[in-house]
């Protein structure tokens, strides 16, 4: 996977955004207006899911814009880790969604209910183009940075959920089985669950200052030990700047003296072949091929 800046249309992004958050937050009043009138404990959730997912392209959308705001002399790499901050945040916000959609369906859990299965299709019928079209938008970019990977994988899984609760509802139409919300209702936490662990694991990874998913670091040590010039390198450290930029820095040990365009050289190889785009590099000059303290 590559999370890139460089590639991301930041004016397509915004209007993504923007077009995702409204016709999303039009359809959640919709959904739980139709949910009450019809005693849907599915479609509530649902809702309460989908709400969640807008509270987060909310935060993802604000960080992304304020992470493109230039360093200053207290902030020198600029704002770019609220990227890895609001992919946090927006974990949490899906902890707290899910604390109450599992705590209202337990309670429902063996009381009679009478269900307005029809509502209960034509507004899953509806999400399903909702969240379909949603995941389109952040389909361009989905590569590039986490936090739009992650709304994008958000909204194929409502879709997919949606599918789920249309069909439950045509079964309960048919045949008065209405315990399948509840089960329904059950399914949808579970998927929710399912994608936040993925998105816990990752947010806290580049907030500890791991190597990006992306790169690996085997290859890069490969590339500078195989430079003519190079006889070892110690000291190399790869560290997320952002969900979408990383950063490197590392050692040199060379067996001549080496200038500028050295450095340049190395610097645009780091960042076309393994997208590390902010390289800092220090030049060792004298060592003989070995002599390395602390190599790594």
């Amino acid at each position: 996977m590559e999370y890139n800046h460089q590639h991301i249309d930041n004016e397509y992004l915004g209007n993504a955004f923007k077009i995702g958050i409204t016709i999303n937050v039009i359809f959640i009043v919709l959904e739980v207006i139709f949910g009450l009138l019809s005693n849907s404990m599915a479609l509530v959730s649902d809702a309460g899911h989908n709400f969640s997912d807008v509270i987060a392209l909310i935060f993802s959308w604000l960080a992304i814009m304020l992470s493109q705001r230039k360093p200053t002399s207290k902030f020198t790499y600029g704002f770019r880790r609220s990227t890895i901050l609001a992919a946090i945040l927006n974990t949490v916000l899906l902890l707290v969604a899910v604390g109450f959609l599992l705590w209202e369906t337990i309670q429902r859990i063996g009381k009679p209910v009478i269900i307005n299965s029809k509502n209960i299709i034509i507004i899953a019928i509806i999400a399903i183009f909702v969240n379909g079209f949603t995941a389109w938008l952040f389909h361009k970019n989905k590569k590039h940075d986490l936090n739009i990977r992650s709304a994008f994988v958000h909204f194929i899984a409502d879709t997919l959920v949606s599918l789920g609760v249309v069909i439950s509802g045509v079964i309960m139409y048919f045949t008065g089985f209405t315990w399948l919300d509840t089960a329904v209702s059950f399914i949808i936490i579970a998927v929710i669950l399912i994608s936040l662990y993925k998105l816990l694991v990752d947010s806290v990874s580049l907030a500890l200052d791991a190597v990006p998913e992306n790169i690996d670091i085997e290859a890069v040590r490969q590339y500078l030990n195989n430079i003519s010039e190079v006889n070892s390198i110690h000291d190399l450290h790869i560290w997320a700047l952002s969900t979408s930029a990383a950063a490197l820095t590392v050692h040199l040990e060379t067996n001549t003296q080496t200038d500028v365009d050295f450095l340049s050289k190395i610097q645009h190889e780091l960042d076309s072949r393994f997208k590390i785009e902010h390289s800092t590099i220090q030049v060792e000059y004298g060592k003989a091929k070995g002599e390395c303290n602390d190599c790594n």
